[in-house]
């Protein structure tokens, strides 16, 4: 897809708002949206030309910019960087990990933010010592974005060859489009979703957030990763319809 710099419109209240339209028209008002922030734009291009295996741009500056576009502002507005994940089970040390991530930094130095590239493969090696809760070995790339810490951060987009998107989006856009931080409490910890909560919430004011579940614990999170991940739901706009992707636990 040809990516522009065209007037990304809400609907006035006279009309129904993104949230309520069918699924088919939040997926183009989504990649209006993305399309108007030229970083990432290019950051799809040039990522589609390394292609990492089962490389997503994902989380933050995916929501971050359709959060820019519904409230008038810049589209690249507060967007610390850029995550570009992939999964490569097949050499999960991190000499192979850093390979990658210095030669994104050869790709990607001259853009106006930096590009964090991470090997989902192999998140459980490192995240118990930097968060203090033991992270199940992920089976799909899927899969961990599944556990990133709120319902809008829980997006992927790739751009495939034919220039189609491949687009991940487990909870749907509902939450995005209508400004709501809602907390998924299936790994992240609880100080990790409040600190970003309230950073996000000084950049976009008129955001909704809603407070971390009082009964969930780390335990439960853990137990609810590993029954879901099994099945998660993935969307297709190269075929234009919604789909589950069937992923093998590894055994």
């Amino acid at each position: 897809m040809a990516f522009n710099n065209t007037s990304f419109q809400i609907p006035t209240t006279s009309s129904r708002q993104p949230a309520q339209l069918p699924i088919n028209e939040q997926l183009d008002l989504f990649r209006e949206a993305l399309g108007r922030n030229r970083t990432l734009a290019e950051i799809l291009r040039r990522a589609s030309a390394i292609d990492l295996p089962e490389w997503y741009l994902a989380s933050g500056c995916l929501f971050q910019t359709v959060w820019n576009v519904v409230t008038g502002q810049d589209p690249e507005a507060g967007i610390a960087d850029y995550d570009l994940v992939y999964f490569d089970s097949s050499d999960v040390s991190w000499e192979a990990e850093d390979t990658v991530i210095q030669n994104g930094h050869k790709i990607f130095a001259d853009l106006p933010a930096p590009v964090q590239i991470r090997n989902q493969a192999r998140v459980h090696l490192w995240y118990k010592e930097k968060l203090g809760i033991v992270c199940p070995q992920h089976n799909s790339v899927e899969a961990a974005i599944a556990t990133f810490p709120t319902t809008t951060a829980c997006l992927g987009v790739r751009l495939l060859p034919n220039g189609e998107w491949r687009i991940y989006a487990p909870h749907g856009f509902s939450d995005l489009f209508n400004l709501v931080v809602r907390p998924n409490p299936l790994l992240t910890p609880r100080h990790v979703y409040e600190t970003k909560a309230e950073r996000w919430q000084r950049q976009w004011p008129r955001l909704t957030v809603f407070p971390w579940p009082q009964e969930s614990s780390k335990d439960s999170g853990i137990k609810t990763v590993l029954s879901l991940t099994s099945h998660v739901p993935e969307l297709d706009h190269a075929k234009g319809e919604r789909g589950l992707k069937s992923v093998e636990r590894d055994s």
